[in-house]
């Protein structure tokens, strides 16, 4: 096995063995955007697995999903959801708010939510993958992209 020393090298981490100071990649944590969690509730097996690994999801996040549900399926839906997941919730900065809205402005042209911009720029700034199905993001870095 490969010693390491300096984690942060993500091409290092890539070719060793998990050992208890490395995670494997496919181990990476996980931020939900609506977008997945709109798949989660509505039980798409594609999306379903993420429930089982470890994700985090941000305050805006949660909150734009709870806008989704309440409009959609009604306040009891939301509720049931928002208990669910709340646990997963983390804030995000006013750094990563200000980081958000510059992001936001320079892909002005994909029309990026600034949501999303906050979910992406947070995944960034915490080496986690942002899980959505938002083609604006298909081909950004740390983003896992998966479709319905």
């Amino acid at each position: 096995m490969d010693e390491i020393e300096d984690n942060k090298n993500p091409e290092v981490i890539l070719n060793v063995e998990e050992t208890p100071y490395v995670q494997k990649i496919t181990d990476v944590i996980k931020c939900l955007d609506t977008y997945a969690l709109v798949e989660i509730s509505k039980e798409n097996p594609n999306f379903e697995i993420y429930l089982e690994s470890e994700f985090v999801i941000t305050d805006p996040t949660i909150a734009e999903f709870y806008l989704v549900l309440f409009r959609e399926e009604g306040e009891k839906v939301a509720d049931y959801w928002f208990k669910k997941l709340e646990t997963y919730c983390l804030p995000a900065s006013k750094e990563i708010l200000i980081e958000a809205v510059k992001f936001k402005h320079e892909k002005r042209k994909q029309n990026i939510s600034f949501f999303d911009a906050v979910g992406y720029v947070f995944s960034l700034k915490n080496n986690y993958n942002f899980v959505t199905g938002d083609k604006e993001f298909e081909h950004m870095i740390n983003v896992e992209f998966k479709k319905k």
